[in-house]
């Protein structure tokens, strides 16, 4: 796969704090290795051949780790030299970027999707972008995504109530010049201030996948990671 992978990894993992101390959030040891590495394994599964990791807290702990090669990917680092929220962390590794759509994956997320059937799916629908979608029977801890028949979307709603539907599984497909396109602050948030006030004016579609995903931002969940990840 010639498109490259943005991993928001540089955040302070302040919820996990409890359960993992002094390391960030992405080298968070599952079953003696760090959950990065599974993400990476899931990569280059997926044929993707370089990664560029946009690091901030403790990022020696990765650099010293990974180094600039994992299996055979290529991996660059970009560095927050103070937290600039995920969209500011986006913007900030742009010119690092080489091909012209490319994946966003949260550090602390595994989701289990078919790359390459999202870039095709991006492709068919002449896409602005995709975002991969779970349905859980409680979204409360999310909020939802709703899409319509064309897998279109067209509203996010806030965190509430117990409820069953879509969330956001933090894996994009993007269009580089598209980010580019919009004047933003240095700090902001890729999913208040980019998806959730552009998704009217722009192609952004929603595919759902029925694949194993687990966000370990939360201690209950990293300990489930511990069992079901291998």
């Amino acid at each position: 796969m010639k498109n490259d992978v943005l991993i928001l990894a540089g955040g302070l993992g302040t919820r996990l704090r409890t359960v993992v101390k002094d390391i960030p959030k992405p080298m968070a040891p599952i079953k003696d290795k760090p959950f990065l590495e599974y993400i990476l394994k899931f990569l280059q599964k997926n044929g993707v051949k370089r990664v560029i990791l946009s690091v901030g807290y403790k990022r020696e702990n990765m650099i010293n780790y990974f180094g600039n090669k994992y299996l055979d990917i290529d991996i660059e680092y970009v560095v927050e030299e103070y937290p600039l929220g995920t969209g500011g962390a986006v913007l900030n590794t742009l010119k690092y970027i080489n091909s012209e759509n490319f994946f966003i994956l949260n550090g602390d997320t595994y989701f289990d999707v078919d790359l390459n059937k999202m870039k095709n799916f991006f492709e068919t629908k002449d896409a602005d972008l995709v975002i991969a979608l779970k349905e859980l029977s409680d979204s409360q801890r999310y909020g939802k995504v709703i899409i319509d028949k064309d897998l279109r979307i067209i509203d996010f709603i806030e965190k509430r109530e117990k409820s069953e539907g879509f969330i956001n599984g933090g894996v994009y497909f993007i269009n580089k010049s598209l980010f580019e396109s919009i004047s933003f602050p240095k700090v902001f948030s890729f999913e208040k201030d980019f998806l959730e006030k552009y998704y009217k004016k722009f192609k952004f579609y929603g595919l759902p996948f029925d694949s194993y995903f687990i966000d370990i931002g939360v201690p209950e969940d990293y300990e489930r990671a511990q069992f079901e990840i291998s």
